[in-house]
């Protein structure tokens, strides 16, 4: 089995789209068929796409979490201090790996993994 697809929504698309490519995400700004406009990634066969709340939704899905293992690490993480991204989590070695846990712009978690 390979995860083919995982959808985020945000009221905020633009500044959600700025944080995941201050991680390293290519996205694009698109549409297809009766969707909205919304941003989508390729990463290897998983696609990202970030997606403006859904109807009758009020706010984001705080409790969805996700990583990246991260070839570029110091430098993501020194941009994301730029950007005054919150930091729960200061890279640190743990259990799982040389890893820091940021929130996103709709207080999600993301967890960072510095690849070898």
């Amino acid at each position: 089995m390979i995860l083919k697809l995982m959808v985020i929504r945000s009221q905020d698309l633009d500044r959600l789209a700025a944080f995941y490519r201050s991680v390293g995400l290519s996205l694009e700004y698109h549409k297809h068929g009766k969707s909205p406009f919304h941003y989508s990634a390729n990463n290897g066969d998983t696609v990202l796409e970030l997606y403006p709340l859904a109807k009758g939704q009020t706010e984001a899905d705080k409790h969805f979490r996700i990583g990246f293992g991260v070839n570029n690490f110091e430098d993501t993480i020194a941009r994301l201090r730029e950007l005054n991204t919150p930091f729960v989590m200061e890279a640190t070695n743990t259990e799982f790996g040389f890893m820091a846990i940021v929130s996103d712009p709709d207080d999600r978690k993301v967890e960072l993994y510095k690849l070898t």
